[in-house]
């Protein structure tokens, strides 16, 4: 039976249906924004997946291009693997939803969201999100939702729930929160460089319009829900946690005492080791896999409470201290820009590279096709943790810390006109031990600055967790390490310059999410914690250098009449493939007069800036040119003083003496000195080679002597 319900919100109406598609699946809708239809469903497995520990959930987010009515480009003409924005946005769908889940349950779980149409105004990421939590909520899955979602934009200091595309191109503040009844589980900001009270007042203006949200999905699971399964959760024998927690305490808070991660794991090892030698037996039921279970609890809890109640961090810093940063810039001889930023045990080495727009990517959407100029590309190799693995493209979690990063630097790129490069930042990591993904912020920032890139301030980010007893008893740790991050609540990333915040991204492991309090004590603890890094980072390179690398190409842009493009170009692009073939430069036209010429040899760039200059000139009465003849007739010779330029030099103006024969004087293809006498009222141009050899002859006769 198909059913209805709709939420207004903001000036737009979202209309959720249900039980008419994929009657199949545990749960599935459709949900409506304007004529964006977005399509959610949730399928479980009906056992559970032995000999994991973890919870096997997998999102798929798909765009299909039907949606706004085109097809697929290639060979095969269909959809083919995920693009980075759907990666991201099954990452966005997955993150507030993953928490949500009984403890202990390893039956798998899908959620597959599909956009069906597409308006080309509304945004179908947050109706996916709204989707998938709406068919978790009504099906027989276990979840402990719902989840609330909306956008938040900032225009003209007022705030907007889910802006259009439009919108947001005019929005200084972007962020989405996600929220269950108790507080705030998620959260992803691109922001103009704004301060954190304008950042807690939009968290808390999206927590409460997402509850809007969560009463709709509650009233429809009341309606229309089906009741939960009782499935089988994996739960360890609290016998085997108390054995292994009375062998291993004292071994625990000796390793808790340890600064280096190597030692840690190391230590780890043996008394893992050492659990499964006196607990495992042949024909008893522990295994080893059961200890490894049961040490990560026991770990945990020892963990929280050395934070919670002992007030010690692992590696014995203050709750609100920065490890230590070294900050090098120029290190590579010939790349454009190059960094490297430490942070503790986590480095990053970033690199610039400049190109010109014909290097910009071309991304492929439904609201259509657009160009982009700066990237940032995350690589995380597995010898940055110890690690042995194969090698293979990037993952989704590369994919999602590139992209926070380069949201963080986005801020404050110089606009195409300020500075007319393609750029591309990719960052390496070379060490992990808590968050890479905002050391690739401060690295990419220096990097920039190396390569001369005129950014309007310098961008650091930093890591802040949370290790939370109750909602009055809670800690804020900041620059969380790896273990710190792993038995937290909390993962709280803040990148931006000095003046506000570029870039946020919060995930909270705690269903019950975090109260605004414990958002503004992160906020404010973050802003001293990016202060303090961009000291140091201007210890190494405080604005960007004067000129780029000369190992760059070096651009010129010269702007000429649209009606001059198509001169310039030539027939089938005859005239533009020579220059660039005489020059040896790179040129690139925009379709509003724009010409871009680059070269990394400055006598080419000039060479060509001088043949384009020629195509935007106008003609210019009493001016000497060096022109090229084109034709002789009986009474003259035709040449060419401009492209696509010519005049007539009559048989009287050729020479000071008599003429009999044109040919005599010139031939096709000489290089001529004319001087422009006149322009008639039907545009045709008057030379003369007899006035420009009386001027030459007469600027000669008015020059000084040289001196003996």
């Amino acid at each position: 039976m198909n059913t209805k319900f709709d939420l207004n919100i903001g000036e737009k109406e979202i209309i959720i249906e249900t039980g008419k598609m994929a009657r199949q699946a545990n749960g599935a809708v459709t949900i409506t924004c304007g004529e964006t239809v977005v399509f959610v469903a949730v399928v479980m497995s009906r056992k559970p997946r032995l000999g994991i520990s973890f919870f096997p959930l997998t999102v798929e987010y798909q765009e299909k291009t039907y949606a706004s009515g085109r097809i697929p480009g290639g060979f095969f003409k269909r959809e083919g693997r995920p693009t980075e924005r759907e990666i991201l946005c099954a990452r966005l769908i997955d993150r507030p939803i993953r928490p949500l889940f009984p403890d202990g349950m390893i039956n798998e779980v899908q959620i597959m969201a599909m956009v069906l149409s597409s308006d080309g105004v509304n945004d179908p990421d947050i109706l996916a999100l709204i989707g998938a939590s709406t068919a978790l909520s009504i099906s027989d899955v276990p979840f402990l939702g719902p989840v609330g979602t909306v956008r938040v934009g900032r225009k003209a200091g007022e705030f907007i729930i889910n802006p259009t595309y439009a919108e947001i191109n005019e929005i200084d503040l972007d962020i989405t929160v996600c929220a269950t009844r108790e507080g705030i589980i998620m959260v992803e900001a691109d922001c103009c460089q704004v301060g954190e009270d304008i950042m807690a007042q939009a968290m808390e203006y999206g927590f409460k319009q997402a509850q809007l949200v969560i009463e709709l999905q509650d009233k429809m699971a009341k309606e229309c829900g089906k009741p939960k399964q009782q499935i089988e959760l994996s739960e360890l024998d609290e016998s085997l946690i108390k054995q292994v927690k009375d062998l291993a305490a004292a071994r625990l808070s000796e390793i808790n005492s340890l600064s280096s991660k190597e030692e840690r794991i190391e230590m780890m090892t043996l008394l893992s080791k050492e659990l499964v030698e006196k607990l495992v037996d042949e024909e008893g039921e522990i295994t080893e896999a059961d200890i490894d279970k049961a040490l990560y609890k026991v770990e945990q809890e020892s963990v929280r409470d050395m934070i919670s109640v002992g007030y010690k961090r692992v590696d014995g810093r203050r709750f609100d201290e920065v490890r230590q940063i070294e900050c090098v810039v120029g290190l590579l001889p010939r790349t454009h820009g190059s960094a490297v930023f430490t942070r503790g045990q986590t480095q990053s080495l970033a690199v610039t590279t400049l190109g010109t727009s014909a290097d910009e990517q071309m991304v492929e959407a439904l609201e259509g096709e657009m160009q982009k100029s700066f990237m940032l590309h995350y690589n995380f190799p597995p010898f940055s943790v110890g690690e042995v693995k194969p090698v293979r493209g990037p993952g989704r979690r590369e994919i999602g810390h590139g992209a926070l990063a380069e949201r963080a630097l986005k801020a404050v790129m110089p606009s195409k006109e300020e500075f007319p490069y393609t750029v591309r930042v990719v960052s390496d990591i070379l060490e992990s031990n808590g968050s890479s993904s905002m050391a690739t912020a401060c690295a990419g920032s220096l990097s920039l600055m190396d390569a001369g890139v005129p950014v309007k301030k310098p961008v650091a980010g930093i890591a802040l967790g949370l290790v939370k007893q109750d909602v009055k008893n809670f800690v804020i740790l900041t620059d969380i390490a790896g273990v710190e991050d792993h038995y937290g609540d909390m993962d709280f990333k803040v990148a931006g310059t000095r003046d506000g915040i570029t870039a946020m991204q919060v995930d909270v492991k705690l269903g019950s999410g975090i109260t605004m309090e414990m958002a503004v004590k992160a906020l404010a603890e973050a802003k001293k914690a990016r202060i303090q890094i961009l000291d140091k980072m201007d210890q190494a390179i405080r604005q960007p250098r004067e000129s780029i690398s000369q190992y760059a190409p070096h651009i010129t842009t010269i702007k000429v009449s649209t009606e001059k493009i198509g001169d310039i170009i030539g027939p089938g692009g005859k005239t533009i493939k020579k220059i660039i073939a005489d020059t040896g430069a790179t040129i690139d036209i925009d379709d509003d007069g724009t010409v871009s010429i680059a070269s990394t040899d400055e006598a080419a760039t000039k060479r060509a800036v001088e043949i384009i200059s020629r195509f935007a000139e106008e003609p210019e009465v009493g001016k000497i040119y060096n022109a090229t003849v084109k034709k002789i007739m009986p009474f003259g010779a035709f040449c060419e003083i401009l492209p696509k330029k010519e005049g007539l030099v009559h048989v009287s103006e050729l020479s000071d003496k008599y003429v009999k024969n044109v040919d005599e004087v010139v031939k096709v293809g000489d290089e001529v000195k004319v001087k422009l006498m006149a322009i008639d009222d039907q545009g045709r141009l008057n030379l003369s080679i007899k006035k420009a050899l009386e001027s030459s002859k007469k600027e000669d006769n008015q020059s000084p002597p040289e001196s003996a």
